[in-house]
Parts: structure tokens; C-alpha cells; sequence
């Protein structure tokens, strides 16, 4: 019976070691696994890393070409008013200009009015005056004959 005892001893302890084994066998085994997984996921974030980088490094190329044409349209935009501006101001010198030479056409249009109305008054005088057998001269004889302004001198406007 000692014998049968001390195999039956040895065989419990085998058991036991073979459990603790077992045991330490699947620790180590879900230990290497959960190592395999998070070298996998450190693999996975590492080229998710670089993945980014050149994404970023990508954004930041397209950030500075769209930098770049943002300033020259803006320039574009700045000399298109300045270019505006300029226009603006050259029609307001044409227009006052324009406005100008209005009040100059009407003022000598009132000045060629009242030529021609004393012109025909002293026509009228002259011919009132050599009565019947005097022949009434006519506007341009008149006008020749006295030097074109009746004797007058044209005022000066200060328009001219």
C-alpha cells in the first residue's frame, strides 16, 4: 500500500502540477495576446500617425497655396478700386467740365439774344429815321457795316 500511496501521492501532485501549468499556460497565452493586441493596435496607431502627418503636412501645403491666392485677389481687388476710384474722379472733372460749358453755351445764347434784339432795334431806329425814301438795311449789311457787335464790346463772364 505504500507503494500504491506514494503513486497515488505522486499521481495527485502530477494532477496538481499539471493544473498549475495548465493555468500558468492560458495566463501566459491571453498575456501574449493581449501584447500581440496591443503591439497591433501601437502598429495600427502608428500608421495611423503617419497617415495623419501626411494629411496634415497635405492641409497645410493647400492652407499656404490658398493663402497665397486669397492675398493676390485681394491686391487684384484693391487695384480694381483704385482703378474705380480713379474713373469716378475723372467723370466728375468731365462732368463739371460737361456743366461748365453748359453755362457757357447759355450764357452766350443770352448774349447772341440780346445782340440780335438791339441789333433790330437800331435797324428799326435807322429806318424810322431816313423816313420813306431811306431802304432798310438788312441784318448782315448791318452787321458787316459795323463790325459784327454793333458797337459793343462783349462783357467778360469769367467763364471763359
Amino acid at each position: 500500500e505504500t507503494e500504491v500511496e506514494q503513486l497515488q501521492r505522486l499521481l495527485t501532485g502530477m494532477e496538481k502540477d499539471h493544473r498549475d501549468l495548465l493555468a500558468r499556460m492560458e495566463s501566459g497565452q491571453a498575456e501574449l495576446e493581449q501584447l500581440r493586441k496591443a503591439e497591433g493596435e501601437r502598429a495600427a496607431q502608428q500608421e495611423r500617425s503617419s497617415q495623419l502627418e501626411k494629411e496634415v503636412a497635405g492641409l497645410r501645403e493647400k492652407i499656404h497655396h490658398l493663402d497665397d491666392m486669397l492675398k493676390s485677389q485681394q491686391r487684384k481687388v484693391r487695384q480694381m478700386i483704385e482703378q474705380l476710384q480713379n474713373s469716378k474722379s475723372v467723370i466728375q472733372a468731365k462732368d463739371a467740365a460737361i456743366q461748365e460749358l453748359k453755362e457757357r453755351v447759355s450764357y452766350l445764347e443770352a448774349e447772341n439774344l440780346e445782340m440780335h434784339d438791339r441789333i433790330e432795334h437800331l435797324i428799326e431806329k435807322q429806318v424810322s429815321r431816313g423816313g420813306s425814301s431811306a431802304r432798310a438795311r438788312s441784318k448782315s449789311e448791318y452787321v458787316s457795316r459795323c463790325g459784327g457787335n454793333s458797337g459793343m464790346r462783349v462783357r467778360n463772364s469769367g467763364i471763359w
